[in-house]
């Protein structure tokens, strides 16, 4: 990460944004078939006094919204006369997507976190990214892009990284995350192209598609103010840091189990999402139930991605299981009852099964 200046900097990109000063603005990033601008809200927080500058956002993929309700919350929170850097929120990266409801940029399904830096005589989500890139990334030191799994699916709050970067290292740690798959990335991602021309991004996974969850939204929140604490942004941050840590790489035993039968899904684990060898995950049965097929954890693991969906054909994806050991498991148990995992409906499959377990935690976790 680059040093801060010893006094505070404007913020340019085709305006000026000075220190102490608050500015939501539209930028143009593209146009529609009616030659009318498509604009990017972005959010400028720049502080009074020198500091780094933090980069967040939100709905690359343009059906994945709990990021924006993060970027909503810091907008609104922090105040430039106390911060030392500055914020760039840009709310909505892929805003046709957005509009569209839809994971791609629409009628052409391009994916504009494979599109980074961009070039400017390329494809739409080319030449999006390249302003993007431009305009506000490049300019930042480190950064967070909030995401959300894909429609039917959902994935529990855990970061993307290639720990390997030592600035990336310090961000993770920052931010408090439990959990980091490792990895560099695909070529185009956003957080690859950042962190190796030396602005340090994470993935932060949080949840499902085209919907908020508050309790996710929180976290996501708290990381934002982690990071600021960490980095001594911002003087009243209040730092919170999770029990549970755990960095996965590529060689790390996990595997997305997928149904080898069609028809409904009711899964069976919980309150926790963590499972013994063996355990039962889910069922799966016929709309008569005369056939019923278990799926069973192949080994000791943590659901980090799962099924929303409960309708499945041969093939699709149940959960991502992720190995752990016996300690991890520990960790993990602490981990989510510490943050009412089950109290806060994050799992709506489970209803008043899952409401009885959070009690039962809640209960057990008073008598410690």
């Amino acid at each position: 990460m680059s040093s801060p200046h010893d006094t505070p900097r404007p913020f340019r990109y085709d305006a000026e944004v000075a220190p102490g000063e608050t500015r939501h603005i539209q930028y143009e990033v593209g146009e529609t078939y009616l030659g009318r601008p498509v604009e990017l809200p972005v959010t400028i927080i720049n502080g009074e006094h020198a500091g780094p500058r933090f980069c967040l956002s939100a709905a690359i993929h343009g059906d994945e919204v709990n990021g924006v309700r993060v970027l909503q919350e810091v907008a609104d929170r922090y105040d430039p006369a106390e911060l030392h850097g500055t914020i760039v929120c840009l709310h909505v990266l892929n805003v046709p997507g957005y509009i569209a409801q839809q994971r791609y940029l629409p009628i052409y399904d391009q994916d504009l976190n494979r599109s980074f830096p961009g070039t400017s005589g390329g494809s739409t989500a080319s030449r999006m990214a390249r302003v993007i890139w431009d305009r506000f990334v490049s300019q930042c030191d480190v950064g967070l892009d909030f995401h959300t799994s894909t429609r039917n699916r959902m994935t529990v709050f855990h970061g993307r990284a290639d720990m390997e970067d030592e600035g990336i290292q310090r961000l993770v740690d920052a931010a408090g995350i439990p959990l980091v798959l490792s990895g560099a990335g695909s070529s185009g991602m956003l957080r690859r192209v950042a962190t190796e021309r030396g602005t340090p991004i994470v993935t932060v996974e949080m949840g499902e598609a085209n919907r908020f969850q508050p309790m996710l939204i929180d976290l996501g929140v708290q990381a934002v103010e982690n990071v600021l604490a960490a980095y001594e942004m911002y003087p009243e941050a209040t730092p919170e840091r999770a029990e549970f840590r755990k960095v996965l790489t590529s060689e790390d035993q996990k595997t997305w189990i997928r149904a080898d039968h069609g028809g409904l899904v009711e899964m069976r684990w919980g309150p926790l999402p963590v499972v013994d060898e063996g355990e039962t995950i889910c069922v799966i049965s016929d709309h008569f139930r005369t056939e019923e097929h278990v799926v069973e954890a192949p080994f000791d693991g943590f659901l980090a991605g799962i099924l929303a969906n409960p309708r499945v054909l041969p093939g699709h994806p149940l959960v991502h299981l992720v190995e752990i050991d016996e300690e991890d498991r520990e960790h993990v148990r602490r981990s989510y009852e510490d943050v009412g995992f089950a109290r806060h409906g994050i799992f709506h499959w489970m209803g008043k099964m899952g409401e009885r377990m959070a009690d039962s935690i809640t209960e057990r976790r008073s008598e410690e």
